[in-house]
């Protein structure tokens, strides 16, 4: 089992707004019931940020959760990394945004959308950033206010999104690295079954709905199960890994449901599963890292464990990575 990377994940944190929006709320927004909820998605509740509370301070909070939580300094990071799909600008980025608040002096900032494998392709960029002797400490951060796009009169997709943050300080350690293998990748040709206009308003000759967020969630499944399973075992095959060698499975917290799928097709089992969509809902690029703090938390997640992280969605984009948990 060889790796490359030298870089070392040192802290992490995470937040979420403080409204909690229920099963039994959105009784009363839509025509749903908390058993058709819970049978369909897993979710029982997510968290809704307040109407001026955006993307950059959901990521600021995080950070700061981090700070407090393992003591370490971020004032001299040299590039901040936000993975996002609901930015409060088109520009400038959250990440500068996020610099600008933490009076972080000298850094370079980057967005990144790549939807729900946003955080893995941060981290990805992040460790190949470092492992080539560009950077020396980065703070990559999944970040997202989804209920800004989505439309709440929408019973498919109105129970789904919730909002959240995470992140993590990645520093260079050529004697302990945190990644082993990555992956990554994409199929184009499935955006229109998960997209949010913008400047234009049709993809390849086909008109699309604007405004809020669309998503054809029965391509998405049909897509994720077919896919995932497949790309989890040439993940592992490239870290010269067994399924039994990983401790913890971490997919993007879709969909409860569709994680299940996906795992009686794969080589892992539910029990090793870590996710956050329970109490959390989808939080697309946040939804890894609140699986992972939440394992931290409830001491599953440990020193020395190994973790498959593996994001997919919107684009059709997918990244996983094989890490060994080094906090």
């Amino acid at each position: 089992m060889m790796s490359q990377s030298k870089s070392r994940i040192t802290a992490i944190g995470t937040y979420v707004p403080e409204r909690i929006l229920t099963n039994a709320d959105l009784e009363k927004m839509v025509e749903t019931s908390d058993e058709w909820i819970v049978q369909r998605t897993g979710m029982r509740e997510r968290r809704i940020a307040a109407p001026h509370e955006y993307v950059s301070d959901l990521a600021i909070k995080a950070v700061e959760d981090m700070v407090d939580r393992y003591g370490v300094t971020v004032q001299d990071a040299d590039m901040i990394l936000v993975a996002t799909s609901t930015p409060e600008y088109s520009f400038p980025s959250t990440a500068s945004r996020v610099q600008s608040k933490l009076g972080i002096v000298s850094t370079g900032a980057l967005d990144l959308n790549a939807a729900c494998a946003g955080f893995v392709y941060a981290l990805q960029m992040a460790d190949g950033l470092i492992s080539g002797g560009a950077y020396r400490k980065i703070l990559v951060i999944g970040a997202e206010t989804l209920s800004k796009i989505t439309d709440y009169t929408d019973r498919t997709t109105c129970v789904l999104f919730g909002d959240g943050a995470g992140a993590v300080l990645l520093e260079k350690d050529e004697n302990s690295p945190s990644v082993i293998a990555s992956v990554s990748g994409t199929f184009g040709e499935g955006g229109i079954h998960l997209y949010k206009t913008a400047l234009s308003e049709q993809m390849d000759g086909t008109e699309l709905k604007s405004g809020c967020l669309v998503q054809n969630g029965r391509e998405i499944y049909k897509w994720a199960i077919r896919n995932i399973p497949d790309g989890v075992r040439t993940l592992l095959s490239k870290g010269d890994m067994t399924a039994d060698e990983v401790d913890w499975f971490v997919p993007h917290s879709a969909n409860l449901r569709m994680i299940e799928a996906i795992n009686e097709r794969g080589p892992f089992t539910m029990d090793r599963t870590l996710t956050s969509v329970e109490y959390r809902g989808n939080t697309s690029a946040a939804s890894i890292p609140l699986a992972l703090q939440l394992a931290v938390d409830e001491g599953q997640l440990k020193a020395g464990d190994h973790a498959l992280l593996y994001g997919f969605g919107g684009g059709m984009t997918y990244a996983g990575s094989i890490i060994k948990w080094t906090i």
